[in-house]
């Protein structure tokens, strides 16, 4: 029912609120201004620096347009060639590492062959010794065993001498 009936006199407080509101918009507000400077900024972006940045990318089109189509090949094909002439080199060296490590392998096994027969000369050798160190042993064993007979009959022949001569 009160929404119908119109409104009663305006208060004395109103005319405060409208002064406050004013007040707060022109002190606190500040979208306006800087919406106002924004606008302001991309217009004399747009008409100062706009055929500037066209001239440039019209300069950088041209640029890589002739790059595309002149550099570019130049480029691939010198690059072409000096990888084939690296390839064939490349080639070559590998080629001669092979032979290098073909050679290098031969080497190696003379070299295990011959240390092969001369581990078998040198254990050959030693059986050869110790067969011979051996005999020598058996020699020095016997004239020992002859010594030490020699010395037992003659220390009994000396026993009976001393054995003659206690009985007195």
């Amino acid at each position: 029912d009160r929404r119908r009936e119109a409104p009663a006199a305006p208060s004395p407080v109103q005319p405060i609120i409208k002064d406050v509101g004013e007040i707060y918009s022109r002190l606190l507000d500040h979208r306006p201004v800087i919406q106002g400077e924004i606008r302001y900024f991309v217009k004399e972006f747009e008409e100062k620096r706009g055929l500037r940045e066209l001239r440039v990318l019209e300069n950088v089109k041209s640029s890589v347009l002739e790059t595309n189509e002149h550099i570019l090949p130049k480029c691939e094909q010198a690059m072409h060639d000096s990888l084939k002439e690296t390839f064939m080199k490349l080639q070559t060296a590998n080629n001669m590492m092979q032979r290098l490590q073909e050679r290098e392998q031969e080497q190696r096994k003379l070299q295990a062959d011959k240390r092969a027969a001369c581990e078998e000369q040198r254990v050959a050798d030693w059986e050869e010794f110790m067969k011979e160190q051996q005999k020598l042993r058996a020699e020095v064993d016997e004239e020992h065993r002859k010594a030490v007979e020699r010395l037992k009959a003659q220390y009994s022949e000396m026993e009976k001498e001393l054995a003659k001569y206690i009985s007195f």
